[in-house]
């Protein structure tokens, strides 16, 4: 399963889990320490959606990325690139990315889009290729283990003026799936008719629910007026005393904690949110890191990436003043190409 090219003599082969440790050897400081493939590989190479591949030269590995089939097969999602430092700059991250999309359109022509996230200023080659379909502010802060307690109690002083109910709801299966079925819900909360959770921009398709449930995601939902959580988000409303008009449910996604190559006993809780309330993103910040905290191992830290519509940077960056910034990126694209 190799395709020989006239660069450097690379060729592209299927990632093993024997080959962890090479791969991990040309990830040294990506992502300013939040990785994610450390804790991620092995459960990708038995994902039966997902495809891994090495760019290797002269028997080294020099380059990795991965595809997720999504949306009923019919989009797949680009994630995990990387290049050996000392290759990089030459042109090996577009040579693997062309053999995956040469791949999909030999192996799977009911690939109709690719889809992939990107931080902040994207190449122009990139953008020559991809539309940019939305984009959200990213904020990030490094809570050490010693001071989770004093955090959570500090960002429940910011938010006590609040209705802190604001009839939020962790939602079911059967709730997440009612969800997916509102057509409506879902095109006021989700930019671009996506949810994007942890980098991973799926359609609100059935067939990603699955994939979605054996992630155990904790779905957050706010809504006003009616107790099943769902029926009024299509409306709007406007805040006393504000002319701005907000979308009247809120929707977050947090992820399970998982470890980080950042430093020994750090984990990662990504918050990602959907609509453009600031009471409603202050709440859902709280208590997801509520639940994400209580899923810690003992003595170790957190850092929480959250992920806002760009209205809300202001006011989720004063909900975190004094807590450890920590940059990691500003800026989450999510981008699309017809092939």
């Amino acid at each position: 399963m190799s395709n020989e090219t006239s660069f450097s003599h690379i060729n592209f082969v299927a990632a093993t889990a024997e080959d962890y440790e090479d791969v991990m050897s040309i990830s040294g400081g990506i992502y300013n320490g939040m990785d994610y493939l450390p804790f991620k590989y092995h459960a990708w190479l038995k994902d039966p959606q997902r495809r891994t591949y090495l760019a290797k030269c002269e028997g080294k590995v020099v380059g990795f990325e991965s595809f997720i089939l999504v949306d009923d097969g019919t989009t797949a999602v680009l994630e995990g690139l990387r290049v050996a430092p000392w290759m990089r700059g030459r042109g090996v991250a577009g040579l693997i990315q062309k053999f995956c999309l040469d791949t999909l359109q030999s192996n799977y022509p009911e690939v109709k889009r690719v889809r992939m996230t990107r931080a902040e200023n994207p190449p122009a080659s990139v953008l020559a290729k991809y539309k940019v379909i939305s984009s959200k502010a990213v904020v990030s802060v490094l809570i050490p283990a010693d001071q989770l307690d004093t955090t959570i109690k500090l960002l429940e002083s910011r938010v006590n003026n609040l209705d802190k109910s604001k009839n939020l709801s962790v939602l079911g299966a059967e709730e997440i799936l009612r969800f997916f079925e509102e057509s409506k819900s879902r095109e006021d909360l989700l930019p671009g008719g996506l949810i994007v959770q942890g980098w991973h921009p799926f359609g609100t398709h059935k067939s990603n629910l699955n994939l979605l449930l054996k992630q155990k995601i904790v779905w957050m939902y706010s809504h006003l007026g009616d107790s099943s959580g769902l029926t009024a988000s299509s409306k709007a409303t406007t805040t006393s005393g504000d002319s701005q008009a907000y979308l009247e449910g809120f929707l977050s996604l947090g992820t399970p904690p998982f470890p980080v190559p950042l430093a020994e006993g750090i984990y990662r809780l990504d918050i990602d949110m959907f609509g453009n309330d600031p009471f409603y993103a202050k709440v859902h910040v709280l208590e997801q890191l509520k639940i994400g905290v209580q899923a810690l191992p003992a003595g170790t830290g957190l850092v929480c990436l959250l992920f806002a519509d760009e209205s809300l940077r202001t006011e989720v960056g004063q909900l975190c003043e004094g807590l450890t910034p920590l940059y990691v990126v500003k800026e989450q694209m999510i981008l699309e190409m017809e092939i």
